[in-house]
């Protein structure tokens, strides 16, 4: 599949890469407020009788799932044969289970309103728990762009002999694949966590460490808690690399993390942030060409 790419505003930049790779068009789509805060969504280019993929990042999902079905029932009625989303980041994840008396189960819900907008979908290393895999949310063709070759490049391009961190056990899928990819040892640590931004994280005793350079890894940095906690773990005098797959950073996360010790904090283009270092273009590429 190569479909016509039409971006949200801030996903301009990723849609220029992508373009060329996907051997496609851009359609760019403009989002203006009125005066009183709703939007207005416009699909800058012709969509008829084209294959159509919206792309846009889900790091506001709340501010964005309006404005997301506006552009995707625009689409339709101006004549596009089929809709995609790539959504590099995919929010609303981590709400995989009842955990306490009248909440909502947010994954499924938000994985069924997606459903009713588009055909398929794209994202880059959901942050799944209890969930095996894209296909028991989503009922249409749900595929994962797996972002461990890009990071393991950029970790082999730009770190001396990098020695792999891993904050919780959540993070050992990645951890693991992206040592192995670097031919680098690797540690996961244990965390507890007691409230949205009180974690403990054990401390690590890899051996390497005391030689190498530490390498943080995680898919998300969101309160920037758990990394910080986890540098305070390791010895004073060598400060870490943190990388990130998705950077969320809530309020202040990203300068805690540096003001934490951070050596530097990278992460992927999955949503557009200054410490954006690896892009992802060419493996979301991949997976949409994978589609039937």
């Amino acid at each position: 599949m190569k479909p016509v790419l039409a971006p949200f505003p801030d996903m301009q930049p990723m849609a220029a890469r992508l373009a060329p790779v996907l051997g496609t068009r851009i359609v760019p789509v403009a989002w203006r407020h009125f005066p009183d805060g709703e939007s207005l969504i416009t699909l800058s280019g012709d969509v008829a009788d084209c294959d159509l993929a919206i792309l846009c990042t889900l790091r506001d999902p709340d501010r964005h799932m309006l404005p997301l079905r506006f552009a995707a029932a625009t689409a339709r009625e101006l004549g596009a044969n089929s809709i995609g989303l790539i959504a590099p980041y995919l929010g609303y994840m981590r709400q995989d289970q009842r955990f306490a008396a009248g909440q909502a189960v947010s994954a499924p819900l938000f994985a069924a309103c997606l459903e009713e907008s588009f055909d398929w979908l794209v994202t880059a290393d959901p942050h799944l728990h209890r969930i095996p895999d894209l296909a028991a949310l989503f009922t249409i063709p749900a595929r994962r762009a797996v972002t461990a070759p890009a990071l393991a490049g950029w970790i082999t391009r730009n770190i001396p002999d990098p020695v792999l961190i891993g904050p919780d056990e959540e993070s050992r899928q990645w951890v693991a694949q992206v040592a192995a990819l670097a031919s680098c040892p690797c540690e996961v640590l244990r965390k507890h966590r007691s409230g949205d931004r009180e974690v403990e994280v054990s401390v690590p005793s890899v051996a390497a460490l005391k030689t190498g350079t530490a390498v943080i890894l995680d898919d998300i940095a969101s309160s920037g808690r758990t990394l910080v906690k986890t540098i305070e773990r390791l010895a004073p005098g060598n400060p870490p690399v943190c990388v990130v797959i998705h950077a969320v950073f809530a309020a202040g996360a990203h300068a805690g993390i540096l003001a934490a010790g951070a050596r530097r904090i990278v992460t992927t283009d999955s949503i557009p942030h200054e410490s954006n270092a690896i892009s992802i273009a060419q493996i979301l590429a991949e997976a949409v060409c994978s589609l039937p």
